[in-house]
């Protein structure tokens, strides 16, 4: 064995020196290497499964946060529709219950002194002229007519519609009521802006109009009307008849052809007028409509009062102001009567921009007219008998042909534009009837208009004591060939008779026909709502026999048959005898008796049935007499045979007048002629 000598001291220190030093300097290279080989294998297990790190780790996260905000949008949701039911449980519960409450508080306020002055009604004389009513009655109802103008909208239109109720209101009231005037402040133009734009998809209102005049031209009582000139981009949706011109098309073979881009450029419309809506107009008036048919309820009860069916009065006038909250509702009726009016050139209605109609918001053709109040304050000069007579005739179409008729006539709704025939040749005329081109005649009726807008500001400058001017002007115009031109606004209210209501209706008149008045009273009777509330029924039907009895004198005579003074006779008696009549028939005939009023003022010798005539000969003519055999049929009941006998008869009426007039002037120039020269 062999024995190794012990290392010397020089030996063990450097042994000690290496052992010492050599941990610190294998460290970092071990820790490097080992940093080194473990990114190495963390490298090639990353390279070697890559595939199962994506498809088990990520999707699994993506999974979990995906139904994590599932969770949190449903949660949400349900937060938002607790939240809803809880604010429209208490917008029904809470909220309108408490505005209705100080609606109806204001309302007492309002009216409390009317209710307190009605004793006022039994003081005073009588006034003949005034439809017999005491002078304690007429200040009354001056009274009423005032409170229900402070009351807001919904009484303002209900006066107005009341006004138009003879048959159940007395004719003083009604007076009074017909010349209610809106007394509300126009809505702000920040809000007619947010109307438009949203109408228009949020397109700000510079991007629609060239020009926009922010000063209402009026304001109603549900809406205001503006004035504006439309971009031609956005003008070019005025155009609605593409579809009307495919059902020609179809209807007349290749008569008809579309218009093509170019033509529709001719007839771009930019002037216009834009309606909008009063803000929270709806909820006010189904808080006062509310309100109404909780008293009409109360009213109801009442025996004597049972013949009004006030539920039933409300519930027509809450939808008929329904109506007119519904601005699509109205551009739809103008589409209807331009339609019904295409071929009728002396009446015509704004074209709508249909495209962009909404509940709050309308745009239409704006028509630069004159209104017919000023005819009627200045006169009409030459064409006093022909705005008259064009104003019925369209009236009595839109009955007897359409079955569609205009129900808010009144001279506020009426203007006359005019037009000069001669302005282009007749071939240019055939073109631009083609093409669709109304330039010629735009061009005609605005020069006329600005004329007697000028005419008329001289004369109401000097308080209307200078119309000698106004008058020179319509006599030049109608010198120079103008012929006037008959315009109707604000569609929003119509009368569409329903079979039953129709058949009254054409009882009524054939009543004139066969001078049978006491049937037809014991029809009206009969085919009321509540016959049994009827008063003295055998009296109301010999007065109905005697009051047409006079008209079959009158006619017999050839005297002018005054058809408004025997409507409002018949509706005096019927609100005397308590017999209740639907609203629509009330409306046509109120529409009569306003009309025929306009043209006498205009007219004093216009005759409704001589007026009648040429409709009743176009029906005849029309498809070779099948328009009339046509309209016959639509008579309820198969009672057509009467128009036949009504026409012969007006025919022969003036046939026997012409002949009673010739034979009159040849019988004055003989006279003439035989008199001795002195």
């Amino acid at each position: 064995m062999a024995v190794h000598p012990a290392p010397s001291l020089s030996s063990r220190t450097a042994l000690a020196t290496t052992t010492m030093v050599l941990p610190v300097l294998v460290t970092p290279i071990g820790l490097a290497m080992l940093s080194r080989r473990s990114r190495v294998v963390h490298l090639e297990a990353r390279e070697a499964r890559p595939v199962a790190y994506v498809q088990t780790t990520i999707p699994a996260e993506k999974e979990k946060d995906e139904k994590e905000e599932e969770k949190e949008k449903e949660e949400e949701m349900w937060v938002r529709r607790i939240r809803r039911q809880i604010l429209e449980w208490l917008e029904e519960n809470v909220v309108r219950p408490v505005k209705t409450v100080w609606r109806f508080a204001v309302l007492a306020a309002i009216f409390a002194p009317v209710l307190l002055s009605i004793p006022a009604v039994f003081v005073g004389d009588r006034i003949k002229e005034r439809h017999d009513e005491r002078t304690g009655t007429i200040w009354w109802y001056d009274l009423l007519v005032r409170h229900m103008e402070l009351a807001g909208p919904t009484f303002i239109k209900l006066g107005q519609w009341a006004g138009s109720r003879t048959d159940i209101f007395p004719a003083e009231l009604c007076e009074r009521f017909s010349k209610l005037h809106n007394q509300v402040d126009p809505h702000s133009i920040e809000h007619t802006r947010k109307t438009i734009e949203a109408a228009f998809g949020g397109r700000k209102m510079e991007d629609i109009f060239d020009e926009f005049i922010e000063t209402p031209l009026g304001i109603g009582a549900i809406a205001q009307v503006y004035r504006g000139r439309l971009k031609p981009g956005i003008a070019l949706h005025f155009e609605p008849e593409e579809e009307e011109d495919k059902q020609d098309e179809e209807k007349m073979g290749a008569k008809t052809k579309p218009l093509s881009g170019q033509q529709r450029e001719k007839r771009l419309k930019t002037e216009v007028a834009i309606k909008v809506l009063h803000p929270k107009v709806e909820q006010t008036v189904e808080r006062d409509l509310a309100i109404m048919n909780f008293f009409a309820q109360v009213i109801h009860c009442i025996p004597t009062m049972k013949w009004i069916s006030l539920p039933d009065q409300v519930a027509m006038f809450g939808e008929m102001m329904r109506e007119q909250l519904d601005l699509r509702i109205e551009a739809r009726n103008l589409l209807t009567f331009q339609r019904n009016f295409r071929e009728r050139y002396t009446v015509t209605f704004p074209t709508p921009l249909i495209d962009f109609a909404t509940k709050e918001m309308l745009i239409e053709e704006f028509v630069d007219a004159i209104p017919l109040k000023t005819f009627l304050i200045h006169g009409a000069g030459p064409f006093d008998t022909k705005i008259a007579d064009i104003g019925l005739d369209g009236f009595l179409r839109m009955l007897i042909f359409d079955n569609f008729v205009h129900a808010d006539l009144h001279p506020g709704n009426i203007f006359v534009r005019f037009y000069n025939p001669s302005a282009n040749n007749l071939f240019k005329q055939l073109v631009a009837r083609f093409q669709g081109s109304d330039q010629a005649f735009q061009s005609s009726s605005d020069e006329a208009t600005a004329r007697l807008r000028a005419a008329v500001a001289r004369a109401d400058k000097d308080q209307g004591k200078d119309k000698e001017a106004w008058e020179c002007e319509l006599q030049a115009l109608y010198q120079e060939g103008f012929r006037p031109q008959v315009v109707f606004i604000d569609t929003g209210l119509v009368s569409v008779l329903s079979d039953h209501n129709r058949r009254n209706f054409l009882d009524l008149f054939r009543a004139l026909a066969e001078f049978d008045g006491y049937r037809a009273a014991k029809l009206m009777i009969e085919r009321c709502r509540t016959p049994g509330t009827v008063k003295d029924g055998e009296v109301f039907a010999l007065r109905m026999q005697r009051l047409i009895l006079g008209v079959k004198d009158s006619a017999m005579s050839l005297g002018k048959i005054k058809i408004g003074d025997l409507l409002s006779e018949v509706m005096s008696m019927v609100r005397n005898h308590h017999v209740p009549m639907e609203g629509d028939f009330v409306n046509v005939v109120i529409s009569i008796l306003i009309l025929e009023g306009i043209g006498r003022q205009l007219n004093p010798k216009i005759d409704l049935f001589k007026t009648s005539l040429p409709i009743l000969r176009q029906l005849g003519r029309q498809d070779g007499g099948r328009g009339l055999v046509e309209t016959m049929k639509d008579i309820p009941g198969g009672g057509g045979g009467w128009w036949l006998k009504m026409w012969f008869l007006l025919e022969a009426r003036q046939w026997a007048y012409e002949t009673l007039e010739s034979s009159t002037t040849v019988d004055q120039h003989l006279d003439v002629l035989l008199q001795p020269a002195i």
